[in-house]
């Protein structure tokens, strides 16, 4: 039982210690807060960015993918913008795309 008792208070001791520096540390935030004009060096992850731009930015992928496809399937079959520009439109018209 007496060894038990030394690291027992070692352990209270390291504890204590660990607490001290973090109430130490957490004082000297508080006092960088209250310093006027000062500027805090908190960091930071990258920008948020919003749900709309995330959905525009997806939007112009899957446009410049479809173009990419679009001109590699028109130089594959031969065909001019001309008749698949008029394709397209008959296909709107005829409600087969939006």
């Amino acid at each position: 039982m007496r060894n038990q008792k030394p690291n027992r208070s070692m352990d209270e001791r390291e504890k204590l210690r660990k607490f001290r520096e973090l109430d130490d540390a957490f004082a000297q935030a508080l006092r960088e807060l209250e310093k006027p004009n000062s500027r805090l060096d908190i960091p930071t992850g990258p920008p948020v960015r919003s749900l709309a731009e995330l959905e525009a930015e997806e939007q112009q992928q899957r446009e410049q993918a479809f173009k990419k496809r679009l001109e590699s399937l028109m130089k594959e079959y031969a065909q001019p913008t001309e008749s698949v520009a008029h394709l397209l439109r008959t296909m709107r018209s005829l409600g087969h795309i939006a």
